[in-house]
């Protein structure tokens, strides 16, 4: 039976969800464009500076390790709404905290935003989305993160502009504080109005339908599924699908125990496999630290944000295109295709590091490689992982099996938030860009040998080959 998908309302769903991949980007992104101000003004050395880039990132992981199973317990909606409340709460205690340590908390509160939208809003967007459409849908999450990262760079480059061109002439002494002495706090702060944004919307969407179905709620799911696929016998179908993947084993809630099937613990090891490889590759290290490298290469503060404006343009367009073609070409092609680039472009931004100076390369070369390497970087394993992730794993327990997945992409993240100054001093720039290099190679490994080609199959059958083994190519 040929299905007619209601493809307006289940944009809708995705773009609500995909607002929290906004905050994510914006969340993690804005860092940048305040380290240099920060460090200044608490006298942060280099530890205490990669403690303010990571303690953010501490609080991801708090938020990961509890995502999957909180909603699982108590529902998608629910958590979403949670993860706007922490970035608004995080937000609004940056613009405003006295002390570095209060900063810091305020950081941690809104990693746990990121660390618990990272999990559920893919996972939501999974579960309301035809199979046909699902990888092009879940990749609006990581358009969405690639919008948050350019919309930081933009407004971290505006408000650095609007503190040394007219606002010493704002009169109230709480504003000229936050937009002209101290303008890293507005950078922070303006993080509220999308997360206020984000907690109206959530009220306008449903429940996960798959998640109903799990809690024995069919009447309610079917009348999502019903505004989703628009007649009753594909939703019959549809219900039917996932009850007897789910329900089967009499039991309607979501066991550790079955993350140890061999089936299941196999994809498990491989999601967190490719989740904390995909950090070692150098991706956040050129977002967090960008405007510090290109600062260190002998950019002014204000040029090095306008590259880093141009580095978050060049992975928000490689993004839009991924959404576009990801059902088409196929998840491991763009991986193969992509990361075959960025071991290029890193081997070239090495090789800058190492003979620029001698042989007199100009920095615009440094920024095209930059913004090469981003564009493949988001065409293939930015794009693809929360696909991956959010499709994997058997429905009884997809948002725990996410969480440890997600757990070991934000332990790979920390660590690279952390080390990422030390490399660049003790590796030099040349030797860390081509360690990023050499760490794409067992990413490849893994995904031609162990990871099936997932696109275009539903979340039940791609269930039953990790659990069977059956063949879904």
């Amino acid at each position: 039976m040929k299905q007619r998908i209601n493809l307006k309302y289940t944009l809708f769903l995705a773009f609500v969800a995909a607002l929290g991949g906004y905050l994510f980007g914006y969340d993690t992104a804005v860092i940048s464009g305040t380290i240099s101000q920060v460090s200044a003004q608490f006298n942060l050395g280099t530890i205490d500076q990669g403690w303010y880039v990571g303690c953010a990132l501490t609080g991801s992981i708090l938020g990961v390790m509890c995502a999957g199973m909180l909603s699982d317990k108590f529902g998608r909606k629910k958590i979403l709404i949670l993860s706007a409340v922490l970035f608004a709460i995080s937000g609004f205690g940056c613009a405003f905290s006295s002390t570095f340590n209060q900063l810091v908390i305020f950081r941690i509160i809104g990693g746990m935003g990121i660390g618990v939208v990272s999990i559920v809003s893919p996972l939501y967007i999974s579960e309301v989305s035809a199979a046909q459409y699902r990888g092009s849908l879940v990749a609006l999450y990581q358009l969405a993160i690639t919008i948050g990262f350019l919309g930081a760079y933009l407004i971290n480059f505006a408000l650095l502009n609007y503190s040394t061109d007219g606002a010493e002439l704002l009169s109230s002494p709480v504003m000229n504080r936050i937009f002209y002495t101290e303008v890293w706090r507005s950078m922070l702060g303006m993080a509220v109005i999308p997360a206020l944004l984000f907690l109206f919307a959530i009220f306008f969407i449903p429940e996960s339908p798959r998640w109903l179905i799990l809690r024995r709620q069919e009447e309610l799911a079917s009348k999502t599924l019903l505004r989703i696929y628009g007649n009753l016998e594909a939703v019959a179908l549809a219900v039917s699908k996932t009850k007897r993947v789910v329900l089967n084993a009499g039991e309607n809630k979501s066991d550790w125990r079955i993350l140890f099937k061999p089936g299941i613990l196999k994809a498990v090891i491989i999601g967190c496999a490719i989740a904390i490889l995909g950090q070692f590759m150098g991706v956040n290290a050129v977002l967090y630290y960008g405007p510090t490298i290109f600062e260190n290469n002998g950019l002014s503060g204000g040029d090095s944000l306008f590259y880093q404006v141009m580095v978050g343009l060049a992975n928000m367009v490689a993004t839009v295109i991924a959404v576009f073609i990801i059902d088409k070409v196929g998840r491991k092609k763009l991986i193969y295709y992509g990361v075959s680039a960025m071991i290029a472009f890193l081997m070239l931004i090495g090789f800058y590091f190492l003979k620029g100076d001698e042989i007199g390369l100009p920095s615009i070369l440094l920024l095209i490689f930059f913004m090469g390497y981003i564009f493949s970087c988001a065409i293939s394993i930015s794009a693809v992982i929360f696909v991956l992730l959010s499709e994997m794993y058997p429905m009884k327990v997809r948002g725990l099996a996410m969480s440890v997945a997600g757990l070991s992409l934000w332990i790979g993240t920390y660590l690279i938030g952390q080390l990422t100054p030390w490399l660049l001093e003790n590796l030099t720039p040349a030797g860390t860009f081509i360690l990023f290099a050499v760490m794409c190679i067992p990413y490849m490994y893994i995904m031609w040998r162990f990871v099936p080609e997932t696109t275009g199959k539903s979340l039940e059958e791609i269930e039953k080959y990790w659990e069977k083994k059956i063949n879904i190519k």
